[in-house]
């Protein structure tokens, strides 16, 4: 009788053990992991990332030049089914690999603003951005314009020249930004 009860005392203590990390990494924190050369200088290929997800839990806008972890499939509508499918322990227990969906960029735009590329550089509703942050100027970008709609954000990385992001994809929707980086290891 004592066994069963130490055991009915582990199982209730490894069982409240994985609900709580599987809570906090659907709706909290998440580890990720950068995969290529886009964020280069700011972040680089198999560095990790803690992305807070608090505001995809609440629907919150980032703000300009947040770091944020995106998913790229863009044409697809996102459940919450998604968001336990694609968890790190859930993907653990199943076996599933992430399909390298996640990007991890830079937020530039936000609903309402109007984003230029002129002469291989970035304006925001007519003023050049100064972005530090950037690996090397813009080269061989066509001039465009792009009015970002609502519950949407336009993101880019910062290896300008090597880098998968609305330019390619579109504006992304507030729904599909998974996150922002909160720290990097």
């Amino acid at each position: 009788m004592k066994l069963v009860k130490e055991l009915w005392g582990w199982t209730k203590a490894i069982g409240i053990s994985v609900s709580l990390a599987l809570l906090i990494s659907i709706f909290v924190l998440q580890p990720f992991k950068v995969d290529g050369h886009s964020m280069d200088p700011t972040l680089y290929d198999s560095e990790r990332i803690y992305v807070s997800k608090i505001s995809h839990t609440l629907s919150t806008m980032p703000e300009y030049g947040d770091i944020v972890v995106i998913d790229s499939r863009v044409e697809r509508t996102r459940t919450f089914k998604d968001d336990l499918r694609e968890n790190p322990l859930i993907m653990l227990v199943t076996g599933n690999k992430d399909e390298h969906t996640f990007w991890v960029k830079r937020v530039i735009g936000k609903p309402g603003d109007v984003l230029e590329f002129k002469d291989n550089q970035v304006y925001r509703n007519g003023q050049l951005l100064v972005e530090p942050y950037i690996k090397e100027k813009m080269v061989n970008q066509p001039d465009a314009k792009v009015v970002v709609p609502e519950k949407h954000v336009f993101v880019m990385g910062d290896n300008r020249n090597n880098s998968m992001d609305s330019r390619v994809i579109g504006v992304i929707p507030l729904d599909h930004v998974m996150g922002k980086k909160v720290f990097a290891f």
